[in-house]
């Protein structure tokens, strides 16, 4: 007996592996959170191996960016979306009521479990022929590897080609009850003598608003600057 993948081009030969790939663990103990963390790994390895094939020149930190935001939970959760996986998920009663199908959470670590299910059903090479299917064309469309530096690393990189102090980023205030707390962060550069302030449900999240807003503040670069006088 096989079963077919909803959207994806391949049977299984044991129909039990995809009924947990698609049993979330609110609808009982026996679920897909083991095959989760074993397509986790593997689509990590297969998609940092086919960025380290197409990108020969590309650095560690780089490939390591572009791998982040191809395996990101909101990359994983559109993939999921594509293929209507929502739809197949077993969800207990509470998540279903709630909307659970649609959540990217959910969405995500399915995919995942999927994975790990082709790979203990058909084998590591049928498992990358999916994954690959799927990551190359989202490669095709990755933007340029700066855009892909949150706000606090090209930040950083700006002021430091310029011989500039880094940042300071100052909590300033924080506001809401425990449960919804906003903090408001500034970011200040001495050398330049500019300052901006954000706020974001986490300090993390604040900062980098806050280097985000300065980035926008900054001029771009004098011809002298360029010149490296």
């Amino acid at each position: 007996m096989k079963d077919t993948v909803p959207g994806i081009d391949y049977c299984f030969d044991d129909p039990q592996l995809l009924n947990e790939a698609l049993t979330h663990r609110s609808a009982g103990s026996s679920n897909n959170e083991r095959l989760e963390f074993l397509g986790d790994s593997i689509l990590n390895f297969v998609t940092a191996a086919r960025l380290f094939e197409r990108y020969p020149d590309a650095s560690e930190g780089d490939l390591s960016r572009m791998r982040a935001r191809l395996v990101r939970g909101s990359t994983l959760a559109e993939i999921a979306s594509a293929l209507d996986l929502g739809r197949h998920i077993l969800l207990g009663g509470g998540e279903k009521k709630s909307g659970g199908f649609r959540r990217n959470s959910i969405l995500a670590d399915g995919f995942e479990a999927l994975l790990g299910a082709i790979f203990l059903d058909g084998g590591f090479a049928a498992c990358r022929e999916v994954i690959v299917s799927r990551i190359d064309p989202l490669i095709d469309r990755l933007p340029h590897v700066d855009e892909l530096k949150d706000a606090k690393t090209r930040l950083q990189e700006w002021l430091q080609a310029r011989g500039f102090q880094l940042p300071r980023y100052s909590l300033v205030r924080e506001e809401g009850a425990d449960h919804a707390k906003v903090f408001f962060v500034s970011c200040e550069l001495e050398d330049v003598g500019a300052a901006a302030e954000a706020s974001g449900a986490s300090r993390r999240k604040a900062e980098q608003a806050a280097a985000a807003r300065m980035l926008d503040q900054l001029q771009p670069p004098t011809k002298d600057e360029q010149a490296g006088i």
